[in-house]
C-alpha cells in the first residue's frame, strides 16, 4: 500500500492532466450546447478528427516537420551563438563594451518586427525564418550566460589561481559547469521562444508548416483547421518543454537542484 506522501505526489502529477480534461470537456460541452455555431467554436471531438485525417493524408507529418525543422535548426544556432557571445563578454571588456548596448536595447524589443526587413534581405524560404528565430531567441541565452558567469563564486576563481590553474582549466571546469544551469535557464526559455517565432513566421510568410496551415484554413473560413493547428502547437511546446527539462535534469545530475524534490 502506498504511503500517504506517495498518494499525495503522485495526485500532484496528475492535476495538470485534470485541469486539461477539465478544460476539453467543457470545450466539447460549450460547443454542443448550441450557444457557438460550429464555426466559431467547432467541437474539439471534430478537431480531433481533423488531426486524424491530416495525419492520414500526410499533411500533419510534413507541416510538423517543417515547423519543427525552423524552430530547432534557430535554436541550435542561438544556443550554440548566445553562450559564445556571452562568454566573450564576460571575459572581454571591449566585447561587452561593444555588445552591451545592443543587448540591452534589443531584448525587450519585440524581434518580429524585423521580419519585414529579413523578407526585403532573405525573401520568404527557410533561411529568412531561421534567421528571424536566431534573432529572437539568442538574447535570453545571451544574458543567462552572463548572469551565470557572473554570478560564479569568487572564492572558487581564487582557490583555482592558488592552486596554479591556467585560464583555459579554470574556463572549462569552473567556470562553465558553475554557470551552467543559468545558462540551461537561458535556453529553456529560448526553445519555446523558438517555437513561438517559428509559427509566427509561417503565419506572416506563408508557404507549409503549421502556421502556414492555419492561414490557409483561414482564408478559406475553414474553423476546423484553425483550431486544429492550435491544438497541434500545444502539443509540440508541451513535448518541447518536458523533453528540455528531462535534459536540464540528466545534464545537471550533479547539481544540487536535481537533489530537490520535485512535483514536475
Amino acid at each position: 500500500m502506498k504511503q500517504p506522501s506517495q498518494l499525495t505526489a503522485f495526485a500532484w502529477r496528475l492535476a495538470p492532466f485534470f485541469s486539461i480534461t477539465l478544460l476539453l470537456v467543457a470545450w466539447e460541452s460549450l460547443a454542443r450546447s448550441g450557444s457557438f455555431t460550429s464555426f466559431v467554436l467547432p467541437a474539439f471531438s471534430a478537431v480531433v478528427e481533423r488531426i486524424w485525417n491530416d495525419a492520414i493524408g500526410g499533411d500533419l507529418a510534413i507541416n510538423t516537420a517543417l515547423t519543427l525543422y525552423r524552430a530547432l535548426t534557430g535554436f541550435i544556432i542561438a544556443a550554440v551563438g548566445g553562450v559564445a557571445l556571452g562568454l566573450a563578454m564576460s571575459r572581454s571588456v571591449g566585447v561587452r563594451w561593444f555588445f552591451d548596448p545592443i543587448i540591452s536595447v534589443g531584448f525587450p524589443m519585440p524581434k518580429i518586427a524585423f521580419l519585414p526587413v529579413v523578407i526585403l534581405w532573405l525573401g520568404l524560404y527557410d533561411l529568412s525564418k531561421i534567421s528571424i528565430i536566431v534573432f529572437d531567441a539568442i538574447f535570453p541565452v545571451v544574458t543567462a550566460t552572463i548572469a551565470g558567469i557572473k554570478g560564479v563564486e569568487r572564492e572558487l576563481l581564487w582557490s583555482a589561481r592558488n592552486m596554479g590553474a591556467r585560464e583555459r582549466e579554470m574556463l572549462w571546469q569552473i567556470v562553465l559547469p558553475a554557470a551552467f544551469p543559468m545558462i540551461m535557464t537561458g535556453l529553456q526559455v529560448a526553445l519555446p521562444l523558438s517555437l513561438i517565432v517559428a509559427v509566427v513566421a509561417e503565419m506572416l510568410m506563408g508557404g507549409y508548416g503549421v502556421g502556414g496551415a492555419m492561414m490557409t484554413a483561414s482564408r478559406f473560413a475553414d474553423s476546423r483547421g484553425v483550431f486544429a493547428g492550435i491544438v497541434e502547437i500545444a502539443l509540440i511546446g508541451f513535448v518541447l518543454v518536458k523533453g528540455m527539462t528531462l535534459i536540464r535534469r540528466r545534464l545537471l545530475v550533479w547539481h544540487q537542484e536535481a537533489m530537490e524534490p520535485s512535483t514536475a
